[in-house]
């Protein structure tokens, strides 16, 4: 494939955006109550670390700057969709379709905003 060729969506490298389980889930939620239910990805759960990683589009970790979350380029360094069975202690909480190949990453950070906002508003109720 030639570097400036955009990937197959199901077969080409992503990156991951990684967040605390408990606002990865609320995300989770948010964006497939949304008008767009498709609009989620791929999302894998990494028991050991209590986080979620959700796959988005290579490029997204040059510009990702949303607090309390991660994102990690791959430059197609071994994160691939579909991906080999995830590592020991991981799972895929959405696994790899072919109707929602990847998350939007301006989709993804509404959805994260809004869940640490429910989730800070739920924390402070006493």
């Amino acid at each position: 494939m030639a570097p400036t060729a955009p990937p197959a969506p199901a077969e080409g490298p992503c990156d991951l955006v990684t967040v605390p389980a408990r606002q990865g889930l609320e995300a989770v939620d948010i964006l497939r109550r949304g008008r767009d239910q498709e609009a989620v990805g791929p999302v894998l759960h990494n028991g050991a670390c209590d986080t979620l990683g959700f796959l988005v589009p290579p490029g997204t970790a040059d510009a990702w700057d949303v607090p309390g979350s991660a994102c990690t380029r791959t430059d197609g360094r071994g994160l691939h969709i579909p991906a080999e069975p995830p590592p020991a202690g991981s799972g895929w909480l959405l696994p790899p379709a072919q109707d929602a190949p990847v998350t939007d990453p301006a989709v993804l950070r509404a959805a994260l905003d809004q869940a640490a906002r429910l989730l800070e508003a739920a924390d402070n109720c006493h």
